[in-house]
């Protein structure tokens, strides 16, 4: 779930936090054209050139997601010192960016030609130099990056395997940035992670994944299962996987957490692991929770995979989304009883404390918004059992309840505060606690914990009751009495 403090930061510009990214960076150069014929010169399709671009790519395109989501950043790298350097740093330099690129003459900044008609991509011309630099000029890159390393609130290692991210330049990095208490985020292509150990946190993608850690791509659990090993054992605090169209893991020593994607339609997914690598990053750099980090990773690249070619998303564009996938949280956390307790299962997976707590909420005063503001405190997971119509005319009478099952539901599904909400159709809520387990029961202030429905339960699972005091002179009883009464006098003035 999106909190509305995440959405905030993000509204806010992460507070700029400052960034150095170190990588391989690169041209994407793009030409659009229209086939309408057959070579006679060979069996391939003539294409008419209607429109040329060059985009900031590879480490280039992290650092420009950063930079567009309200990052002040620096980026590292080798280049050509070639017209396609000069170009490259001039579209950095035009969205505030820092190049502070290394230049080695006679080996060309890596460029990638990509020709495509409408959406299609027909070719791909890559010019590069995989080969390993001098000495010298990985001591000119760490030079610059250490440089570069104070006052940074993070730094992110963009490793597409082209040389830049040595296993040298890894390890300095990493152990200078430890010594600055920075966070490293590393992005790899590399088939071993070794190089990576020490760093924060890793974010590849399934294949990567499972290139490192020997398993089948097709066995996603055993994947997973291997990739918190590796974390421990390269003493990562996580490993954060991306799958595709099933979302991000976040892989821990200890656990195990899942954020499933937001389905979108799909045209390139060139630069979503960028996205993503940027928003975990000032994820990192702000100290926001990984958890609540990969949700808002995947409305990232929900957004750059509906874009063609290497696009970075912009804060703009990821506040847009926010609001739609707040708007979709509504209505899926309003849920059946089978359906919560799957998602109750995978929330304790990922090591997570279920708090309940339930009630009528037929008119939401501020009272309700204390308790269930309270009630979220004491875990990570907070769940509201609500009186179906039936229950509440049967527990307040026949003229209740003024708001009906459905719209009391929705309220409550658009407080920040809450998960997940469940109705119930019995006097009490005793069959929804004993299905679910929760780890807290809450109620309020007016009840002895000896009177709390289903306390005893509670606590022979070993979880606690907390009991919430009441607003004073707060109730939806109090506020319908207030609304008759102001209703009289206005029927008598009027009457007068």
């Amino acid at each position: 779930m999106i909190s509305p403090e995440l959405a905030a930061l993000v509204e806010s510009g992460w507070r700029n936090p400052r960034i150095p990214v170190l990588g391989d960076v690169m041209l994407d150069q793009y030409v659009w054209g229209e086939v309408e014929r057959i070579s006679p010169e060979a069996p391939v399709p003539i294409i008419r050139a209607t429109m040329r671009d060059e985009r900031p790519g590879g480490a280039a395109n992290v650092a420009m997601n950063l930079a567009q989501l309200g990052a002040n950043v620096t980026l590292l790298g080798f280049a050509g010192g070639d017209p396609e350097q000069e170009r490259l740093e001039a579209l950095l330099a035009a969205q505030g960016i820092e190049p502070r690129l290394t230049a080695i003459p006679g080996v060309p900044t890596t460029t990638k030609l990509r020709i495509l008609s409408g959406h299609q991509q027909m070719m791909r011309l890559d010019t590069e130099n995989r080969a390993a630099r001098p000495a010298t000029e990985y001591e000119a890159l760490l030079k610059t990056a250490i440089a570069a390393l104070p006052n940074g609130a993070a730094i992110v290692l963009s490793d597409y395997a082209k040389g830049a991210v040595s296993e040298t330049v890894c390890r300095t990095v990493i152990r200078e940035a430890a010594r600055r208490h920075i966070p490293v985020l590393v992005d790899p292509k590399q088939q071993s992670f070794s190089r990576y150990r020490g760093a924060t946190a890793i974010c590849p993608n399934l294949k990567e994944l499972a290139a490192a850690t020997g398993e089948m791509s097709g066995d996603v659990d055993a994947v997973l299962a291997a990739g918190q090993a590796l974390a421990s054992s390269l003493e990562l605090e996580f490993i954060a996987a991306t799958l595709g169209d099933k979302g991000i893991t976040v892989l821990r020593p200890g656990s195990r957490f899942h954020a499933p994607a937001i389905a979108q339609q799909v045209f390139d997914v060139s630069g979503a692991g960028d996205t993503v690598a940027a928003v975990l990053a000032l994820v990192m750099a702000c100290g926001v929770p990984v958890e609540a980090g990969v949700e808002l990773a995947n409305v990232a690249a929900g957004v750059v995979v509906g874009k063609v070619g290497t696009a970075p998303i912009r804060r703009e564009e990821l506040m847009g989304a926010l609001s739609q996938a707040v708007a979709r949280e509504m209505d899926d956390k309003v849920l059946p009883l089978d359906r919560l307790i799957a998602q109750v299962a995978a929330w304790r997976r990922a090591g997570q404390q279920i708090v309940f707590t339930n009630g009528c909420f037929d008119i939401l005063h501020i009272g309700h918004i204390r308790l269930l503001e309270k009630a979220r405190r004491l875990g990570d997971r907070l769940i509201v059992g609500l009186n179906s119509d039936d229950s509440v005319r049967r527990l307040k009478g026949g003229s209740r309840p003024i708001v009906s099952e459905p719209e009391r539901a929705r309220v409550l599904a658009a407080l920040g505060s809450v998960d997940a909400v469940v109705t119930f159709a019995e006097d009490t809520p005793l069959g929804l606690i004993e299905a679910l387990r929760p780890d807290v029961l809450v109620k309020g202030g007016d009840y002895v914990e000896d009177q709390v429905v289903g306390a005893r339960e509670v606590r022979a699972w070993g979880g606690r009751v907390h009991l919430v005091p009441l607003v004073p002179e707060t109730s939806t009883s109090r506020l319908i009495r207030k609304s008759i009464s102001q209703s009289q006098l206005t029927a008598k003035v009027l009457s007068a």
